[in-house]
């Protein structure tokens, strides 16, 4: 059974930075895209910045290029996105997910929060 564990949420001040991980398990996930996804309260679910299984990375040009970047480890089985310059409106929960493409997900983690304060 795959399962997907996000890890590094939490409160930081505008400007500041953090680094969200997620751990996958339950399959050879060096098969399989991986990325990240936000939703915070009242709004759709966006997408955050995904990375092939051959590393080729893609992000939203709308708030996340530039300032985010998300790396793999096919040997942890682990998506990292470090995330810089943290604004106000990044206060989200972030979802991990992988799939048989970006944007096609099949499996989704149970989210970690993150809060930047102004």
């Amino acid at each position: 059974q795959v399962q997907l564990v996000e890890s590094g949420g939490g409160l930081v001040q505008a400007g500041g930075s953090l680094r969200l991980s997620c751990a996958a398990s339950g399959g050879t996930f060096s098969n399989y895209d991986m990325g990240w996804i936000r939703q915070a309260p009242g709004k759709e679910r966006e997408f955050v910045a995904g990375i092939s299984r051959t590393g080729i990375s893609t992000y939203n040009v709308d708030f996340a290029k530039g300032r985010f970047t998300v790396s793999r480890d096919n040997a942890k089985n682990t998506v990292y996105l470090q995330m810089n310059s943290l604004k106000p409106e990044d206060t989200s929960v972030y979802y991990c997910a992988v799939g048989r493409s970006t944007y096609n997900w099949d499996y989704w983690g149970q989210g970690t929060e993150v809060t930047v304060s102004s």
